[in-house]
């Protein structure tokens, strides 16, 4: 006489799928770093990421901080404003990790002149006085407001 062999129903099987394979989609992101940190070389040529890292053995402490974003900007100019980069070029500590800051201070009628931030974001603090900021969409659409301290 033969056996009869029931199979599970198909939610047995999803539910089943979800259990064992759902888990490993949840670690599906980069890579770690292969290092603490890439302060930049700045003797050598700029590669696709940015400098390259100088040897541990040369890092200084003062390469991962920069007091420039305290002291304010020369703003007798034709803008009436001017901006301090705490960028790689002036911050070698943040070479490789996509990041960048910068102070802007105006004087009264100031202007930062149009521009765009491709793959970028922007965030600012007003301290002192208005300032009238915004962004304008690929639609040609503006976003704007007085922001005020």
């Amino acid at each position: 006489m033969a056996t009869m062999i029931t199979l599970p129903s198909p939610p047995f099987f999803m539910i089943l799928f979800l259990i064992v394979l759902l888990p490993s989609a949840c670690r599906c992101t980069g890579p770690d770093p292969l290092q603490d940190f890439c302060v930049a070389d700045m003797k050598a040529s700029i590669s696709v990421n940015g400098f390259p890292c100088k040897p541990v053995y040369e890092v200084k402490s003062d390469e991962f901080f920069f007091e420039g974003l305290a002291k304010e900007g020369n703003t007798t100019n034709v803008f009436r404003a001017n901006i301090t980069a705490a960028d790689v070029l002036a911050f070698p500590g943040l070479n490789t990790l996509g990041i960048s800051m910068n102070r802007l201070d105006f004087t009264s009628g100031g202007v930062n002149p149009s521009h765009s931030h491709p793959h970028a974001t922007m965030a600012g603090v007003i301290i002192k006085g208005k300032l009238l900021v915004g962004f304008m969409t690929t639609a040609n659409v503006l976003h704007s407001k007085v922001l005020e301290a």
